[in-house]
């Protein structure tokens, strides 16, 4: 086998570029396909941003229920504790225990009565021992 110099040595070949026409027919069906797939693409980012929207909505209605459902519960336990605190009994013990406080003696009690004025000036107050 034997390898013939012509083809060994490289040859300089031109190519000359190929100049193809424009098919109108095919380009105005590649953009009909572009703008229908653009159109659907665009539903579908649109759907899909209002179904995200609905659900990022109800995950903020559910926070909110929840914190409300907590901020009632702590008022309802801050009514409870002030009742409790407010109660007569109550009162009357932390009066006996931590200040000491006593029934008052009838003996050094007075009874104040109001008395209507004769004239229309303020209302003035009675003592009376007993």
């Amino acid at each position: 086998m034997t390898i013939d110099p012509e083809f060994a040595i490289k040859k300089d070949i031109r190519n000359n570029p190929v100049v193809r026409e424009i098919d109108r027919a095919q380009r105005r069906d590649f953009l009909r396909s572009l703008l229908t797939v653009g159109a659907i693409v665009g539903m579908l980012l649109f759907s899909a941003w209002q179904h995200f929207a609905t659900d990022r909505r109800d995950y903020a209605v559910e926070s909110k229920r929840a914190r409300l459902a907590a901020a009632r519960a702590e008022q309802r336990r801050w009514q409870l504790e002030r009742e409790r605190t407010l109660a007569p009994r109550v009162i009357d013990e932390r009066a006996r225990q931590e200040l000491d406080m006593v029934d008052p003696d009838p003996a050094h009690t007075l009874i104040l009565e109001r008395a209507t004025p004769a004239s229309g000036k303020a209302s003035t107050a009675v003592a009376e021992v007993r």
